[in-house]
């Protein structure tokens, strides 16, 4: 971790990612004081990619668990191989000997948490959506996160030996369990404001100049206040800008390239005529 806050960040604009001052601070904290990472907020604000430029930054692995209803244990942690277990036992029965242990290594399936406790320089572990989980899921990673080790009754008990930093994501599709959000420290990103928007943009888009940027930054926050079933977000944000730039340099106006890509933006047809019909007020003329 580098050795202070404003060294993080300059660390992690040089990979792309503007964080604010609370985003630093919860970030480096979390690295000082070896606690996992909670972040909650809508999706598209940069929840994810927080893991991703964090792997970067420290030279790590990242290692990455996407959660959904319905994920166990075994899915999370291992499984054994049992079809190649089965080869492995009539293979010795045909050749008359004996098969050997059907519990060792070459039969074992590391899943995301087992990969993550034998990085051997260490991981960064993204436990992505955890909301998404069952909240019985949530309490099992809440033990694997107290002791950052787990038992194979077959091998024995395996210990991290680099603890990884984890970063879990969360949608708030459903609340957490205050266990788990004790276990951890919470930070909640929102959206950007209009300034660090046109930053990132403007970073995403090269050759975007300030003015149209903040042009761009403008319509996405109009449309953000908008009755929407899916708010934009920065990832959408980005990417529309660099569709408006591509459109505009073929010849089209500002406003009418930004109505003609807005597919880039929002993502559902009931929202794309709700924009359309606040045409005007969004995009100008």
């Amino acid at each position: 971790m580098p050795a202070d806050q404003e060294t993080l960040g300059r660390r992690l604009g040089e990979e792309g990612y503007l964080a604010d001052e609370g985003l630093l601070t919860a970030v480096h904290l979390a690295g000082v004081l070896g606690l996992p990472l909670l972040l909650e907020g809508e999706p598209g604000v940069g929840k994810t990619e927080v893991a991703n430029v964090l792997a970067r930054v420290l030279g790590r692995e990242l290692i990455r668990l996407q959660c959904y209803e319905g994920l166990d244990a075994s899915q999370a942690l291992y499984e054994w191989d049992y079809p190649k277990q089965l080869l492995s036992l009539r293979a010795a029965e045909v050749e008359g000997r004996a098969a050997g242990g059907l519990y060792r290594e070459e039969f074992l399936l590391q899943r995301p948490l087992l990969r993550a406790l034998r990085a051997a320089s260490g991981a960064v572990l993204l436990i992505d959506e955890i909301d998404r989980a069952d909240s019985e899921f949530e309490a099992f990673l809440l033990e694997f996160l107290s002791d950052f080790q787990i038992t194979i009754p077959e091998l024995g008990t395996i210990r991290a030996a680099s603890a990884p930093f984890v970063v879990l994501t969360s949608n708030r599709t459903r609340e957490l369990h205050d266990a788990l959000k004790r276990r951890c420290l919470y930070h909640w990103i929102p959206f950007p404001d209009a300034e660090r928007e046109q930053a990132i943009i403007q970073a995403q888009a090269p050759g975007l100049d300030e003015r149209s940027a903040a042009r761009l930054v403008a319509a996405v926050h109009r449309i953000r206040g908008l009755a929407l079933l899916k708010r934009p977000g920065i990832a959408e944000s980005a990417s529309w800008a660099r569709g408006v730039q591509a459109l505009a340099g073929e010849g089209s106006s500002w406003p009418e390239a930004m109505r003609r890509s807005a597919g880039l933006l929002v993502k559902h047809e009931e929202d794309l005529a709700l924009v359309s019909r606040h045409a005007a007020e969004v995009f100008g003329d």
